[in-house]
């Protein structure tokens, strides 16, 4: 086989047009919306790509700051830090833990697994005076998107929740993966050998971060487009979901 002859381009299509999503909205019916009005089809394998607020808004875990009540510890924090209580205590109540604090930022582990800044709280793009807070469970949001696109299209497809991170030992943040469904997270290389024949042995690219990633360049941040359609991208079907790629606490040098 040439070098290059199992490559192929990988297309980015960004769904405009879908509403302000509300609590107990039909997010599946919302984006076959979008596709029709902006006369995109889904194909077979295509990955729908979700953003996190949409998804926590249309399943209300969206929250009004005036209604928390900060305790004790939540008040040192925010002093510490410079940080609203309300939002401290939010941050809180969402960790199992507070892995570190410090420079205006709160590291937790959040009830998923994920370590995160601010577990995941966040004052962008939902108004005044609330605060979004990350889906209870990603990977059964992004099944029920995928039943419903799924049943109207007859079509396989995979769904990712994507949500912003940052990253250690680099500034700058990108969007990874929070929940999937139809996609095995990670495309497994070990046992297979590169074009020098030297055998990989722990080589695991997180398929769902890099097509989180590609997605984000299509949506962008301020733009209010929650979907792209991402279509071309090699992966394995699967249901693990994300909290089979997530570090153990034994091996995690960062907790």
């Amino acid at each position: 086989m040439e070098p290059g002859s199992d490559l192929a381009p990988i297309e980015v299509f960004p769904v405009p047009g879908i509403p302000e999503v509300s609590k107990g909205a039909d997010l599946g019916g919302l984006i076959l919306a979008g596709l029709r009005r902006g006369r995109l089809g889904l194909e077979e394998g295509d990955v729908v790509v979700v953003k996190q607020k949409a998804v926590s808004k249309s399943e209300g875990r969206v929250v009004r700051l005036s209604e928390v009540v900060p305790g004790r510890r939540a008040k040192r924090l925010a002093k510490e830090e410079g940080k609203d209580a309300r939002v401290v205590e939010l941050i809180l109540e969402e960790s199992v833990r507070v892995v570190r604090s410090g420079h205006g930022v709160i590291i937790t582990e959040t009830k998923h697994g994920f370590v995160c800044a601010n577990s995941g709280v966040d004052q962008s793009n939902v108004g005044e005076g609330l605060a979004a807070l990350l889906p209870v469970d990603p990977d059964a949001s992004a099944r029920r998107i995928r039943a419903a696109l799924e049943k109207s299209t007859g079509k396989t497809l995979a769904v990712i929740v994507t949500d912003t991170f940052g990253r250690p030992w680099r500034r700058g943040q990108t969007d990874v993966a929070i929940g999937c469904s139809g996609i095995s997270p990670l495309v497994r290389y070990k046992g297979k050998k590169d074009r020098f024949g030297y055998e990989l042995r722990v080589t695991e690219p997180a398929v769902v971060d890099e097509i989180a990633g590609a997605a984000e360049l299509a949506v962008g941040k301020l733009d209010g487009v929650p979907v792209a359609v991402v279509r071309g991208a090699k992966y394995a079907p699967g249901e693990s979901g994300i909290g089979s790629i997530i570090m153990s606490r034994k091996r995690d040098l960062f907790r």
